[in-house]
């Protein structure tokens, strides 16, 4: 399929798109789906609280951010917001763009994982004395966390993904840098084939952290 010319380009690029999915891609995932969870979990939790201040605002949140498609909020945020007088540098409006979409989504599934968790315990938890954080802490949450693992993952796993798109708003990630190869060697289709390589890589060693962290879940519920 590939001539000895492109096999050269593919062994040459193969560590330059490599490091950038170490310092950029992988580093730009988990820092967006740790603030990502963190805004999912006060959404979920106000959400299933019914405040009515604050309930109106993170349904408006969950419906718009589920509503666009997530280049679009990029753009948005990077290229949108300067003409408020709002400039950001393009990794932290990428962070920005992924937290919030992973906040959003995550969201809804940690609102089912809570609210899948009996009333009858969160009823014993209030009837031996403990108050809302507590019954919060030490039942509700590590409940709704075991139950929306799977899911999580599978956000977690497409953040990986979706995170070529920040190659949009000029974050050199992997993808970006297989495109200025692709550029000066004129091998686009043998690039594009190896980018996809390396990300299935990521994935598929991610895939096999969740299975064997579901399996760990089912081992600790007995």
């Amino acid at each position: 399929m590939f001539d000895e010319r492109v096999i050269n380009i593919l062994q040459e690029s193969f560590v330059k798109i490599l490091i950038p999915g170490i310092t950029y891609t992988i580093p730009l995932t988990l820092v967006s789906f740790a603030i990502g969870l963190f805004i999912a979990i006060l959404v979920a939790l106000v959400q299933v609280s019914h405040l009515r201040v604050l309930n109106p605002i993170v349904k408006f949140y969950v419906w718009v951010i589920r509503g666009t498609p997530l280049l679009v909020q990029l753009f948005i945020i990077f290229y949108g917001l300067p003409s408020l007088g709002i400039l950001l540098n393009a990794i932290v409006a990428a962070i920005i763009a992924f937290s919030l979409n992973v906040g959003a989504y995550a969201s809804e599934t940690l609102r089912a994982a809570i609210l899948s968790v009996p009333a009858g315990q969160i009823e014993a938890g209030y009837s031996l004395g403990m108050n809302y954080f507590q019954v919060l802490h030490r039942i509700i949450l590590p409940q709704a966390f075991k139950v929306s693992v799977p899911p999580l993952f599978n956000s977690f796993i497409s953040l990986v993904k979706d995170t070529s798109l920040a190659a949009n708003i000029t974050v050199t990630e992997m993808f970006m840098v297989s495109q200025r190869i692709a550029a000066k060697t004129y091998e686009p289709l043998a690039l594009y084939c190896e980018v996809a390589v390396i990300y299935l890589i990521f994935c598929t060693v991610l895939t096999n952290v969740q299975h064997r962290a579901e399996k760990w879940l089912k081992l600790e519920q007995g």
